[in-house]
């Protein structure tokens, strides 16, 4: 019984990034994001509870309430029952610490849909996949009994609870410049009513993708960050020079870089910054300064300044033994400042794998960012098979961008369908 006790008694500090995320969450600034499967077939309730029930303690960072200390936020286990719902409304919603049993992760339901949404303080959309393939992987297992009596109710082949803190294993004590202080062009215009959030996703043909990026020699996510470059040039500051810079937020996966299977938030984030000092820039200049600027910021010597400079801020000790409160009003303040450093937020999850024996029973992935006014248009995309998805959420009326970005796609030939949640109504 002590044993017991004592592992559900665990706690954990929260990584680096992580730290920033209780202190400006809100009901404005969710700081939540959504990762669905679609099925074949309708959900079960019942199984799908059943299935939250066994994976959810398996992994560690998923299984915890969030505390709060005197110096810093920390997790520690939770011994309730995470409970399902039945979607009934936008994505993204803030996650109240004191309600969903204070669980930081929600899971909800809709016909076929399973949709994971996550509070970003937990993990990054890595711990998210491996989280909702073990999820997946057990529903199905409930629901086919017979088809799948051979895979006992125990975590795949594929999954990982590695709880390390990726970024003080690879952190070194180096002179860093930091993200620097250079203000960006915000997005601008009329605002949705309430809580509405606006999704357009757009089903991409990964054949034609990837024959376009490779006639431009360039990689899917340069292809798509040029793009979403013009269509905010052209169609939100019509073509004319700005002052201030577009300048795209890009988290990146740090696993790509450095040898870690944590489950825990293991990214950094890559600004790419786009100068607007003339009128008439082509897709091809564009196209070829990302190209350029991802060039020199996606280097391991890159991103170890950024781990370095990101934790090496937390290791002062004047800044360690100020109490929570104190730090919470910097940490706003920081944060305050930084929303201004940027346009929008693209981020690529890359492609999407499921087990051969599941894959009869799965019919798509997709992804979907939390908005706000303060970060009123975000885009991710991942892949599943042959398709690769690739979604706006916004709280904008305007989708002039969104518009330009899919017409884009087709001009240059790739074959793409979009689809609303209802809020946009028009085709694009």
């Amino acid at each position: 019984m002590e044993g017991k006790k004592k592992e559900e008694d665990k706690w954990h500090k929260l990584d680096n990034t992580a730290k920033i995320y209780p202190v400006i969450a809100n009901s404005h600034l969710s700081s939540v994001y959504r990762m669905s499967v679609t099925l074949k077939e309708k959900i079960c309730p019942k199984k799908l509870q059943q299935a939250v029930e066994i994976v959810t303690p398996w992994f560690e960072i998923f299984h915890v309430r969030l505390r709060r200390g005197v110096f810093w936020y920390y997790y520690e286990t939770n011994k309730k029952q995470p409970k399902i719902e039945e979607e009934f409304t936008y994505p993204c919603r803030y996650i109240d610490p004191y309600s969903n049993n204070q669980y930081l992760f929600r899971v909800s339901y809709y016909e076929c849909r399973i949709n994971l949404e996550v509070f970003h303080g937990l993990t990054d959309g890595n711990g998210a996949i491996l989280f909702l393939k073990e999820l997946l992987y057990q529903y199905l297992r409930l629901a086919h009994r017979m088809e799948l009596s051979s895979f006992l109710d125990v975590p795949s082949t594929d999954a990982s609870f590695n709880m390390e803190d990726s970024y003080q294993k690879y952190y070194k004590k180096m002179k860093t410049e930091g993200y620097g202080k250079e203000y960006a062009y915000q997005l601008k215009g009329e605002y949705l009513g309430g809580v509405k959030v606006g999704i357009l996703h757009g089903y991409i043909d990964l054949k034609s993708l990837k024959r376009v990026c490779k006639e431009y020699q360039v990689s899917v996510t340069q292809y798509f960050l040029a793009v979403l470059i013009e269509s905010i040039y052209i169609e939100e500051m019509n073509g004319q020079p700005s002052k201030l810079p577009i300048r795209i937020n890009m988290p990146v996966n740090l696993r790509a870089f450095f040898e870690s299977t944590t489950i825990r938030n293991f990214f950094a984030a890559v600004i790419v910054g786009f100068p607007i000092k003339k009128e008439g820039y082509t897709f091809e200049e564009i196209l070829f300064y990302v190209k350029k600027t991802l060039g020199e910021e996606l280097t391991k010597e890159r991103l170890e300044k950024l781990i370095s400079y990101n934790v090496g801020n937390e290791k002062h000790w004047y800044l360690r033994m100020l109490p929570l409160f104190i730090k919470n009003i910097g940490i706003k303040a920081i944060y305050a400042h930084s929303a201004k450093a940027f346009t929008t937020t693209i981020s690529n999850l890359g492609v999407i794998k499921v087990l051969p024996e599941y894959q009869p029973y799965v019919e798509r992935f997709h992804f979907i960012m939390g908005v706000s006014k303060k970060q009123p248009l975000k885009c991710i995309v991942c892949s599943y098979g042959d398709e690769m998805v690739f979604t706006f959420s916004s709280v904008l009326e305007d989708t002039s961008i969104q518009r330009h970005f899919f017409k884009k796609l087709s001009q240059h030939g790739i074959a793409v369908k979009v689809e609303s949640n209802g809020v946009y109504y028009e085709t694009v």
